[in-house]
Protein backbone atom coordinates (compact mmCIF):
# COMPACT_ATOMS: atom_id res chain seq x y z
CA UNK A 1 0.00 0.00 0.00
CA UNK A 2 1.19 3.53 -0.75
CA UNK A 3 0.25 7.02 0.40
CA UNK A 4 1.29 9.45 -2.29
CA UNK A 5 5.03 8.91 -2.65
CA UNK A 6 5.28 7.05 0.68
CA UNK A 7 5.30 3.27 0.94
CA UNK A 8 3.12 2.07 3.81
CA UNK A 9 4.85 -1.12 4.91
CA UNK A 10 3.48 -2.66 7.00
CA UNK A 11 -0.01 -1.33 6.14
CA UNK A 12 -0.59 -0.08 9.68
CA UNK A 13 -1.87 3.32 10.84
CA UNK A 14 -1.92 4.66 14.40
CA UNK A 15 -5.34 6.16 15.06
CA UNK A 16 -5.35 9.70 16.46
CA UNK A 17 -6.31 9.71 20.15
CA UNK A 18 -6.89 12.93 22.07
CA UNK A 19 -4.26 13.53 24.71
CA UNK A 20 -2.36 10.41 23.65
CA UNK A 21 -0.85 10.55 20.16
CA UNK A 22 1.45 13.51 20.69
CA UNK A 23 5.07 13.71 19.48
CA UNK A 24 6.34 11.65 22.42
CA UNK A 25 3.93 8.74 22.04
CA UNK A 26 4.36 8.67 18.27
CA UNK A 27 8.14 8.53 18.64
CA UNK A 28 7.83 5.71 21.18
CA UNK A 29 5.65 3.74 18.76
CA UNK A 30 7.91 4.49 15.77
CA UNK A 31 10.85 3.07 17.69
CA UNK A 32 8.96 -0.23 17.80
CA UNK A 33 7.87 -0.61 14.18
CA UNK A 34 7.05 1.11 10.89
CA UNK A 35 3.71 2.50 9.79
CA UNK A 36 1.82 5.80 9.59
CA UNK A 37 1.62 7.63 12.91
CA UNK A 38 -1.08 10.30 13.02
CA UNK A 39 -1.09 13.26 15.40
CA UNK A 40 -4.04 14.20 17.60
CA UNK A 41 -7.18 15.50 15.89
CA UNK A 42 -6.90 19.20 15.04
CA UNK A 43 -9.87 21.46 14.31
CA UNK A 44 -9.64 23.38 11.06
CA UNK A 45 -10.74 26.63 12.75
CA UNK A 46 -8.02 26.37 15.40
CA UNK A 47 -5.40 25.66 12.75
CA UNK A 48 -6.60 28.45 10.47
CA UNK A 49 -6.53 31.09 13.23
CA UNK A 50 -3.20 29.88 14.70
CA UNK A 51 -4.44 28.84 18.11
CA UNK A 52 -1.27 28.58 20.29
CA UNK A 53 -2.33 25.31 21.92
CA UNK A 54 -3.04 23.82 18.51
CA UNK A 55 0.35 24.94 17.19
CA UNK A 56 1.92 22.91 20.00
CA UNK A 57 -0.17 19.88 19.08
CA UNK A 58 0.90 19.89 15.42
CA UNK A 59 4.60 19.60 16.20
CA UNK A 60 6.45 16.69 14.63
CA UNK A 61 9.80 15.10 15.44
CA UNK A 62 12.66 16.02 13.04
CA UNK A 63 12.86 12.44 11.74
CA UNK A 64 9.09 11.85 11.49
CA UNK A 65 8.35 10.77 7.94
CA UNK A 66 5.68 11.10 6.74
CA UNK A 67 4.26 13.79 8.99
CA UNK A 68 0.61 12.84 9.29
CA UNK A 69 -2.02 15.32 10.53
CA UNK A 70 -5.70 14.66 11.17
CA UNK A 71 -8.12 17.55 10.70
CA UNK A 72 -11.72 17.91 11.78
CA UNK A 73 -13.95 20.51 10.16
CA UNK A 74 -17.54 21.22 9.11
CA UNK A 75 -17.05 24.10 6.69
CA UNK A 76 -15.48 23.54 3.26
CA UNK A 77 -14.13 27.11 3.12
CA UNK A 78 -12.47 26.90 6.53
CA UNK A 79 -11.16 23.42 5.71
CA UNK A 80 -9.54 24.85 2.58
CA UNK A 81 -8.03 27.71 4.63
CA UNK A 82 -6.57 25.28 7.17
CA UNK A 83 -5.13 23.03 4.46
CA UNK A 84 -3.73 26.10 2.70
CA UNK A 85 -1.75 26.83 5.85
CA UNK A 86 -0.47 23.25 5.91
CA UNK A 87 0.66 23.65 2.30
CA UNK A 88 2.14 27.14 2.57
CA UNK A 89 4.05 26.44 5.79
CA UNK A 90 4.97 22.82 4.97
CA UNK A 91 3.36 21.56 8.16
CA UNK A 92 2.58 17.98 7.12
CA UNK A 93 3.01 15.38 4.38
CA UNK A 94 -0.41 13.72 4.78
CA UNK A 95 -3.84 14.99 5.83
CA UNK A 96 -6.49 12.69 7.27
CA UNK A 97 -10.04 14.01 7.68
CA UNK A 98 -12.00 12.86 10.72
CA UNK A 99 -15.69 12.06 10.29
CA UNK A 100 -15.87 9.51 13.06
CA UNK A 101 -16.08 11.46 16.32
CA UNK A 102 -19.19 10.46 18.28
CA UNK A 103 -18.81 12.84 21.23
CA UNK A 104 -22.03 14.72 22.06
CA UNK A 105 -20.53 18.22 21.91
CA UNK A 106 -19.42 17.47 18.33
CA UNK A 107 -22.41 15.60 16.89
CA UNK A 108 -24.97 17.90 18.54
CA UNK A 109 -23.61 20.69 16.34
CA UNK A 110 -23.54 18.57 13.21
CA UNK A 111 -19.87 17.61 13.34
CA UNK A 112 -17.91 14.37 13.41
CA UNK A 113 -19.88 11.24 12.61
CA UNK A 114 -22.99 13.35 11.93
CA UNK A 115 -21.53 14.95 8.78
CA UNK A 116 -21.57 11.97 6.36
CA UNK A 117 -25.38 11.95 6.63
CA UNK A 118 -25.26 15.28 4.74
CA UNK A 119 -23.58 13.74 1.71
CA UNK A 120 -23.22 16.98 -0.27
CA UNK A 121 -21.64 18.81 2.65
CA UNK A 122 -19.41 15.82 3.36
CA UNK A 123 -18.28 15.71 -0.27
CA UNK A 124 -17.64 19.44 -0.35
CA UNK A 125 -15.39 19.24 2.72
CA UNK A 126 -13.36 16.35 1.30
CA UNK A 127 -13.05 18.03 -2.10
CA UNK A 128 -11.97 21.33 -0.52
CA UNK A 129 -9.15 19.55 1.30
CA UNK A 130 -8.13 17.48 -1.73
CA UNK A 131 -8.13 20.41 -4.16
CA UNK A 132 -6.09 22.59 -1.82
CA UNK A 133 -3.57 19.88 -0.95
CA UNK A 134 -3.13 18.41 -4.44
CA UNK A 135 -0.78 21.05 -5.92
CA UNK A 136 1.68 20.32 -3.12
CA UNK A 137 1.38 16.57 -3.62
CA UNK A 138 -0.14 16.08 -0.17
CA UNK A 139 -2.50 13.06 -0.09
CA UNK A 140 -5.81 13.36 1.72
CA UNK A 141 -7.54 10.39 3.36
CA UNK A 142 -10.81 9.94 5.25
CA UNK A 143 -11.73 8.18 8.48
CA UNK A 144 -15.37 7.56 9.36
CA UNK A 145 -17.84 5.28 11.15
CA UNK A 146 -20.61 3.09 9.75
CA UNK A 147 -23.17 5.79 10.36
CA UNK A 148 -25.21 7.51 13.03
CA UNK A 149 -27.03 4.35 14.11
CA UNK A 150 -28.29 1.13 12.54
CA UNK A 151 -31.22 3.01 10.96
CA UNK A 152 -29.00 5.71 9.48
CA UNK A 153 -25.98 4.02 7.94
CA UNK A 154 -23.77 6.19 5.73
CA UNK A 155 -20.51 4.36 5.11
CA UNK A 156 -21.15 3.01 1.62
CA UNK A 157 -22.45 6.33 0.26
CA UNK A 158 -19.74 8.26 2.08
CA UNK A 159 -17.04 5.95 0.78
CA UNK A 160 -18.15 6.51 -2.81
CA UNK A 161 -18.38 10.28 -2.28
CA UNK A 162 -14.91 10.39 -0.72
CA UNK A 163 -13.48 8.37 -3.59
CA UNK A 164 -15.06 10.68 -6.17
CA UNK A 165 -13.73 13.72 -4.31
CA UNK A 166 -10.18 12.38 -4.58
CA UNK A 167 -9.47 10.75 -1.21
CA UNK A 168 -6.53 8.34 -1.43
CA UNK A 169 -8.05 5.88 1.00
CA UNK A 170 -10.97 5.47 3.37
CA UNK A 171 -10.63 4.05 6.87
CA UNK A 172 -13.75 2.61 8.49
CA UNK A 173 -14.24 2.26 12.23
CA UNK A 174 -16.79 -0.52 12.00
CA UNK A 175 -19.15 0.80 14.64
CA UNK A 176 -21.94 3.37 14.48
CA UNK A 177 -21.81 6.60 16.45
CA UNK A 178 -24.57 5.20 18.68
CA UNK A 179 -22.37 2.23 19.58
CA UNK A 180 -19.55 4.53 20.65
CA UNK A 181 -16.92 2.01 21.87
CA UNK A 182 -19.32 -0.72 22.94
CA UNK A 183 -19.98 -4.18 21.55
CA UNK A 184 -18.05 -5.73 18.72
CA UNK A 185 -16.89 -4.03 15.54
CA UNK A 186 -18.78 -5.13 12.43
CA UNK A 187 -15.99 -6.38 10.21
CA UNK A 188 -18.52 -7.42 7.56
CA UNK A 189 -19.11 -3.69 6.93
CA UNK A 190 -15.39 -3.31 6.16
CA UNK A 191 -15.68 -6.13 3.62
CA UNK A 192 -18.72 -4.51 1.97
CA UNK A 193 -16.95 -1.15 1.73
CA UNK A 194 -13.90 -2.81 0.21
CA UNK A 195 -16.10 -4.41 -2.44
CA UNK A 196 -17.75 -1.06 -3.21
CA UNK A 197 -14.62 1.05 -3.73
CA UNK A 198 -11.62 1.12 -6.03
CA UNK A 199 -9.37 3.04 -3.63
CA UNK A 200 -7.80 1.27 -0.63
CA UNK A 201 -9.99 0.58 2.40
CA UNK A 202 -8.51 0.35 5.90
CA UNK A 203 -10.26 -1.43 8.76
CA UNK A 204 -10.50 -0.18 12.33
CA UNK A 205 -12.08 -1.81 15.36
CA UNK A 206 -11.14 -4.57 17.82
CA UNK A 207 -7.51 -5.03 16.81
CA UNK A 208 -6.08 -5.95 20.18
CA UNK A 209 -3.26 -8.18 18.94
CA UNK A 210 -1.22 -8.41 15.73
CA UNK A 211 -3.00 -11.62 14.79
CA UNK A 212 -6.31 -9.73 14.91
CA UNK A 213 -4.94 -7.48 12.17
CA UNK A 214 -4.05 -10.45 9.98
CA UNK A 215 -7.48 -11.94 10.58
CA UNK A 216 -9.20 -8.66 9.66
CA UNK A 217 -7.29 -8.48 6.37
CA UNK A 218 -8.04 -12.13 5.63
CA UNK A 219 -11.74 -11.91 6.46
CA UNK A 220 -12.54 -8.51 4.92
CA UNK A 221 -9.99 -8.09 2.13
CA UNK A 222 -9.08 -4.65 3.50
CA UNK A 223 -5.79 -3.11 2.40
CA UNK A 224 -4.55 -2.12 5.84
CA UNK A 225 -5.51 -1.59 9.46
CA UNK A 226 -5.92 1.31 11.85
CA UNK A 227 -4.93 0.65 15.46
CA UNK A 228 -6.17 2.72 18.38
CA UNK A 229 -6.88 1.50 21.90
CA UNK A 230 -4.97 -1.76 21.40
CA UNK A 231 -1.61 0.02 21.71
CA UNK A 232 -2.40 1.88 24.94
CA UNK A 233 0.28 0.87 27.41
CA UNK A 234 1.66 -1.45 24.71
CA UNK A 235 3.62 0.49 22.07
CA UNK A 236 5.42 -2.77 21.26
CA UNK A 237 2.21 -3.83 19.49
CA UNK A 238 3.71 -2.11 16.44
CA UNK A 239 6.69 -4.45 16.58
CA UNK A 240 4.24 -7.34 16.64
CA UNK A 241 2.33 -5.88 13.69
CA UNK A 242 5.51 -5.46 11.66
CA UNK A 243 6.49 -9.04 12.35
CA UNK A 244 2.99 -10.35 11.60
CA UNK A 245 2.71 -8.65 8.21
CA UNK A 246 6.22 -9.86 7.35
CA UNK A 247 5.14 -13.42 8.11
CA UNK A 248 7.28 -13.79 11.22
CA UNK A 249 5.81 -15.58 14.27
CA UNK A 250 7.68 -13.51 16.87
CA UNK A 251 5.53 -11.52 19.31
CA UNK A 252 6.71 -9.22 22.11
CA UNK A 253 6.02 -10.53 25.61
CA UNK A 254 8.00 -8.14 27.83
CA UNK A 255 8.44 -8.90 31.49
CA UNK A 256 7.71 -6.18 34.02
CA UNK A 257 11.30 -4.94 34.03
CA UNK A 258 11.20 -4.42 30.27
CA UNK A 259 7.84 -2.67 30.58
CA UNK A 260 9.33 -0.42 33.27
CA UNK A 261 12.07 0.60 30.84
CA UNK A 262 9.46 1.53 28.21
CA UNK A 263 7.53 3.51 30.84
CA UNK A 264 10.68 5.45 31.73
CA UNK A 265 11.36 6.12 28.05
CA UNK A 266 7.82 7.37 27.54
CA UNK A 267 8.00 9.74 30.51
CA UNK A 268 11.36 11.05 29.31
CA UNK A 269 10.04 11.74 25.81
CA UNK A 270 7.03 13.55 27.25
CA UNK A 271 9.30 15.68 29.45
CA UNK A 272 11.40 16.59 26.43
CA UNK A 273 8.34 17.48 24.36
CA UNK A 274 6.86 19.65 27.11
CA UNK A 275 10.34 21.05 27.79
CA UNK A 276 9.45 20.66 31.45
CA UNK A 277 9.94 17.54 33.57
CA UNK A 278 6.97 18.08 35.85
CA UNK A 279 4.54 18.61 32.96
CA UNK A 280 5.89 15.58 31.14
CA UNK A 281 5.64 13.23 34.12
CA UNK A 282 2.20 14.60 34.95
CA UNK A 283 1.10 13.91 31.38
CA UNK A 284 2.49 10.38 31.72
CA UNK A 285 0.26 9.57 34.69
CA UNK A 286 -2.70 8.61 32.50
CA UNK A 287 -0.64 5.82 30.93
CA UNK A 288 0.35 4.06 34.17
CA UNK A 289 -2.74 1.84 34.50
CA UNK A 290 -2.50 0.74 30.87
CA UNK A 291 1.16 -0.28 31.18
CA UNK A 292 0.61 -2.18 34.42
CA UNK A 293 -2.65 -3.90 33.41
CA UNK A 294 -2.52 -7.55 34.44
CA UNK A 295 0.85 -7.36 36.22
CA UNK A 296 1.11 -8.16 39.95
CA UNK A 297 1.45 -4.58 41.22
CA UNK A 298 -0.23 -3.46 44.42
CA UNK A 299 -2.81 -0.68 44.43
CA UNK A 300 -0.64 1.56 46.64
CA UNK A 301 2.29 1.43 44.21
CA UNK A 302 0.00 1.95 41.22
CA UNK A 303 -1.55 4.97 42.91
CA UNK A 304 1.84 6.44 43.76
CA UNK A 305 2.99 6.13 40.13
CA UNK A 306 -0.20 7.83 38.97
CA UNK A 307 0.71 10.78 41.21
CA UNK A 308 4.42 11.07 40.37
CA UNK A 309 5.73 14.53 39.48
CA UNK A 310 9.40 13.97 38.60
CA UNK A 311 11.54 11.44 36.77
CA UNK A 312 13.51 10.69 39.92
CA UNK A 313 10.29 9.95 41.82
CA UNK A 314 9.14 7.75 38.95
CA UNK A 315 12.52 5.97 38.92
CA UNK A 316 12.19 5.18 42.60
CA UNK A 317 8.72 3.73 42.11
CA UNK A 318 9.70 1.74 39.02
CA UNK A 319 12.54 0.24 41.04
CA UNK A 320 10.03 -1.24 43.47
CA UNK A 321 8.41 -3.37 40.78
CA UNK A 322 9.12 -7.08 40.46
CA UNK A 323 11.15 -6.83 37.25
CA UNK A 324 11.07 -10.59 36.74
CA UNK A 325 7.27 -10.79 36.68
CA UNK A 326 6.26 -12.37 33.32
CA UNK A 327 3.95 -10.78 30.81
CA UNK A 328 0.30 -11.50 31.79
CA UNK A 329 -0.79 -13.81 28.97
CA UNK A 330 -4.37 -13.73 30.23
CA UNK A 331 -4.57 -10.12 29.03
CA UNK A 332 -3.91 -11.00 25.40
CA UNK A 333 -6.87 -10.16 23.19
CA UNK A 334 -8.60 -8.16 25.92
CA UNK A 335 -10.03 -4.65 25.28
CA UNK A 336 -8.03 -1.67 26.48
CA UNK A 337 -8.81 2.00 26.94
CA UNK A 338 -12.31 3.42 26.66
CA UNK A 339 -15.25 1.07 26.89
CA UNK A 340 -18.80 2.32 27.30
CA UNK A 341 -22.42 1.55 26.55
CA UNK A 342 -24.40 2.41 23.45
CA UNK A 343 -26.07 5.78 23.69
CA UNK A 344 -28.26 8.31 21.93
CA UNK A 345 -26.53 10.37 19.25
CA UNK A 346 -27.37 14.03 19.75
CA UNK A 347 -27.91 15.90 16.49
CA UNK A 348 -29.03 19.40 15.48
CA UNK A 349 -32.76 19.96 15.11
CA UNK A 350 -34.16 18.37 11.92
CA UNK A 351 -30.69 17.10 10.97
CA UNK A 352 -32.01 13.83 9.54
CA UNK A 353 -34.72 15.37 7.34
CA UNK A 354 -32.69 16.33 4.26
CA UNK A 355 -29.60 14.35 3.27
CA UNK A 356 -28.82 16.68 0.38
CA UNK A 357 -28.77 19.88 2.41
CA UNK A 358 -25.32 21.47 2.13
CA UNK A 359 -25.79 24.13 4.81
CA UNK A 360 -22.77 24.47 7.08
CA UNK A 361 -23.70 23.74 10.73
CA UNK A 362 -23.53 26.77 12.98
CA UNK A 363 -21.08 26.91 15.91
CA UNK A 364 -19.84 23.39 15.26
CA UNK A 365 -16.21 24.22 16.04
CA UNK A 366 -14.43 27.00 17.84
CA UNK A 367 -11.06 28.68 17.55
CA UNK A 368 -10.37 28.19 21.26
CA UNK A 369 -10.69 24.41 21.19
CA UNK A 370 -6.94 23.84 21.17
CA UNK A 371 -7.31 20.90 18.87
Amino acid sequence: MTLGTFAVDPPVVLAPMAGITNVAFRQLCREQGAGIYVCEMITTVALAVRNPKTDKMIEFAPDENPRSMQLYGVDPAITAKAVRRVVDENLADHIDLNFGCSVRKITSKGGGSAIPWKRNLFGAIVKAAVDTAAPAGIPVTVKMRKGIDDDHLTYLDAGRVAQEAGAKWVALHARTAAQRYSGEADWEAIALLKQALDIPVLGNGDIWEADDALRMVRETGCDGVVVGRGCLGRPWLFADLQAAFAGRPSRAMPNLGEVAAVMRRHATLLSQWWNAEREGVTDFRKHVAWYLKGFPVGSELRRAMAMASSLSELDDLLGKLDHDAPFPLANLGQPRGRTNSPGKVFLPHNWLEDRDDCTVPQDAEHDDSGG
